[in-house]
């Protein structure tokens, strides 16, 4: 795991000069940075989001086999991590009605 978080961050450090730089067109740099912070509320909400759906999953299809009768209780855990994205795009949409 810590190779992709390696990774990931490398591509963040690599990728964030250059949503500054083509920005700064209209809205200068300060247009930039909250493109930039929308861009992280999401993604790093995303990230967020599926790493935990995949530690619930996993679990739940073991849970599964043991009880089937389990199933709506397990689907109910895998929804609820979800809010996690829901709030990054609403911080997203937020930033983004502030460019501009």
């Amino acid at each position: 795991m810590n190779r992709k978080l390696a990774r990931v961050l490398a591509l963040l450090v690599v990728a964030a000069p250059f949503t500054l730089a083509f920005a700064q067109g209209d809205g200068g740099i300060t247009a930039g940075l909250i493109a930039f912070a929308a861009a992280l509320a999401i993604g790093i909400s995303a990230v967020a989001t599926a790493w935990a759906m995949a530690a619930i999953g996993t679990a739940g299809v073991g849970a599964l086999v043991e009880r089937p009768a389990a199933f709506g209780q397990i689907l109910i855990y895998l929804v609820i991590p979800e809010t996690i994205i829901i709030f990054g795009f609403v911080i997203a949409f937020l930033l983004n009605g502030q460019v501009g």
